[in-house]
């Protein structure tokens, strides 16, 4: 029996079909976060009010949000800041952590707090306990180990990095 001629295929069947790809295909958490500086040059870090350590400013980036307006999002609704993202510093692939499945971290530069003071009466204290300037050398006292990796690596480095687990792969950069 021969074959029938297939139809073409429309872009209905197109869309049906990546929908249901969508649908089945694994779906990565994303994360942004900003390096934000006083004018003396310390790194804000966030007492947050759900987890021990501290942390850069940011947060879960939303479906269909872009990490760049995440982390301006998340600064303004959380610390009463605003702030426009700068270059990118480092993508960072996190692997599972603490109950945590894997994520990807944006890193951007957030530039300099003008004047380095913060309103408390601004935070979003379901989530913000508190916010400290420390030398980007002392964050190592108070975040997580890979984040104060992260720090270390990305902060100051001249091109953005790709790390996993907040190490190069490349090697160019210990």
């Amino acid at each position: 029996m021969p074959d029938r001629p297939r139809r073409p295929e429309t872009e209905r069947d197109r869309l049906r079909r990546i929908s249901i790809l969508n649908a089945r295909l694994p779906k990565k958490r994303t994360i942004a976060q900003g390096v934000l500086r006083n004018p003396a040059g310390e790194v804000l870090l966030c007492e947050l009010s759900y987890k021990k350590e501290w942390d850069l400013p940011g947060g879960v980036v939303d479906p269909g949000e872009s990490p760049a307006t995440c982390v301006e999002r998340e600064v303004e609704e959380e610390l009463g800041i605003d702030v426009s993202v700068g270059r990118l510093l480092a993508v960072n692939w996190l692997p599972p952590w603490r109950g945590w499945d894997d994520a990807i971290l944006y890193l951007f530069d957030l530039g300099t707090h003008e004047t380095g003071e913060l309103d408390p009466r601004r935070f979003l204290r379901r989530e913000i306990a508190g916010a400290h300037w420390v030398s980007a050398g002392a964050a190592g006292e108070h975040v997580a180990p890979y984040t104060a990796r992260m720090v270390e690596l990305a902060v100051d480095a001249p091109v953005p990095l790709y790390l996993e687990n907040s190490e190069p792969v490349d090697g160019r950069v210990r």
